[in-house]
């Protein structure tokens, strides 16, 4: 079933709209909690949430990309649990080593004025993503949106995990001046 059967299925308040996205979007949604949470059971909740979530936001919302739209919701809702749960006990995980390394390219919320405005940052980074090559953007992708381990690429995409650290070293580097030249001052 494609997309636009499924959002369909969400605006008539079908319950088939959930069996359909289980089935093509599971595993994905999956994929990015257990990424970022390193739990089965944990992830597993958030991505019954993301279904509710769905479920409570389609309609109004019609997205233009399923995909996408469950991805962003499933990757709040387990940065969200992340937060909670290291609140609660402090410990190694991939989210934090992933967002350390991002953070020297990236404003602090508290540097920032908040005037700032979001879409422009947005479309910033998304034109800064466009200009790389495939392989270093899928790179990128992987291990800043999705935080995928180094390891994980480098088996994925058949390189080696140093030219998996490289790519991102010099793609950091790289996006740390892209936005000081755009004015987002680091």
């Amino acid at each position: 079933m494609d997309d636009k059967q499924i959002i369909d299925l969400y605006w008539n308040r079908s319950e088939d709209a959930v069996k359909e996205t289980i089935l093509k979007y599971g595993g994905y949604c999956h994929t990015i909690a257990y990424n970022i949470l390193q739990d089965h059971q944990d992830s597993e909740e958030c991505v019954n949430d993301t279904y509710m979530q769905a479920w409570k936001s389609i309609p109004p919302a019609r997205p233009d990309c399923l995909r996408a739209y469950l991805g962003k919701i499933t990757r709040n809702l387990s940065l969200n649990k992340c937060k909670y749960l290291m609140a609660q006990k402090r410990g190694g995980s991939q989210i934090f080593v992933a967002l350390e390394e991002i953070q020297e390219c990236l404003c602090s919320p508290e540097g920032v004025e908040p005037a700032i405005d979001r879409q422009h940052f947005t479309e910033t980074i998304n034109t800064f993503l466009g200009s790389l090559s495939k392989e270093n953007r899928m790179i990128f992708v992987r291990r800043y949106w999705y935080v995928s381990s180094i390891k994980q690429i480098a088996q994925d995409y058949g390189f080696s995990e140093s030219k998996v650290k490289k790519s991102l070293l010099r793609t950091r580097k790289k996006m740390r001046l892209y936005l000081e030249k755009e004015g987002f001052w680091i």
